[in-house]
């Protein structure tokens, strides 16, 4: 399946500084991280923001409103910028495969907390969101799948199974969001540059 790679805007998608956000989402985040979704009460959540029930009522109609739209700006998030670093690379399989797994490595730590969640309340969501939720991932891993395929066609890559490769290297990015620490010796940067030259690996590249 061919994705729709064409960049919605001119994004920097390496910088992380500005938290996307708002502080009501950001507050219900950490909250969830520490507590879980389903241990979490409306009025937690309130609290937490410095809300009364009311207020937040105001701006989300309940907690599952909460958690989607958490994920649905988590999603997009990922995606937006993975669609500019696609842009960045052109032509050019190799590094279209470069500056995605960056892309994905750097989101998962900066954004640790936002795609720790996006990745363990799928479970949590209704049908119809859930649903959503799981053709932006499906749309995600299909352009990593085309740019395997598409290195494999040309004789850049060494791969098999676009497919499962494709789960591999997702499933390796995903899990820096369970893992990294800002207190660690390691950096984002530092990260991402390492998981580039796994994947090159994996694809026959070094």
């Amino acid at each position: 399946m061919e994705v729709d790679t064409e960049p919605m805007g001119e994004m920097d998608w390496r910088n992380f500084e500005q938290d996307s956000l708002p502080p009501l989402l950001r507050c219900a985040v950490k909250t969830f991280v520490a507590h879980g979704y389903h241990g979490t009460s409306t009025r937690t959540l309130a609290r937490a923001a410095g809300l009364s029930l009311p207020g937040l009522y105001y701006h989300f109609a309940s907690k599952h409103a909460i958690i989607v739209a958490i994920m649905d700006l988590a999603m997009d998030d990922l995606w937006r910028r993975s669609l500019a670093a696609h842009a960045e690379a052109g032509d050019d399989v190799v590094l279209q495969l470069g500056l995605h797994i960056q892309c994905l490595a750097l989101f998962h730590a900066h954004r640790r907390e936002l795609a720790f969640l996006a990745s363990t309340e799928l479970r949590s969501l209704e049908p119809e969101a859930q649903a959503r939720s799981i053709a932006a991932r499906d749309r995600q891993e299909y352009l990593l799948i085309d740019i395997l395929r598409l290195g494999a066609t040309r004789g850049a890559f060494d791969v098999a199974d676009a497919s499962q490769l494709a789960r591999a290297l997702i499933t390796m990015c995903t899990g820096i969001s369970q893992w990294f620490s800002t207190a660690g010796p390691l950096s984002p940067g530092s990260i991402a540059n390492d998981y580039v030259r796994y994947a090159q690996r994996l694809v026959g590249l070094v």
